[in-house]
């Protein structure tokens, strides 16, 4: 096994998240639920561990869209 600088380097040069940052993505995250059909008030009452959840399963958002609207 090796012993070169792969396994010395320590991960001080990756960037912090910023607050800004964090707002910009949830916002984008929600305005994608929309696009997938979700209501805007649905969207806005929903929390954004909740949020990042849907948005990794964009088929499970469409048949909850598809359910609701029966």
């Amino acid at each position: 096994m090796g012993t070169g600088r792969t396994l010395r380097k320590e991960s001080h040069v990756r960037p912090c998240k910023t607050p800004a940052g964090k707002a910009h993505k949830s916002a984008a995250q929600r305005r994608r639920l929309v696009k997938f059909g979700m209501s805007e008030d649905e969207v806005k009452a929903m929390g954004d561990e909740d949020v990042r959840v849907l948005v990794q399963r964009p088929a499970v958002v469409k048949k909850l869209v598809a359910k609701k609207a029966k």
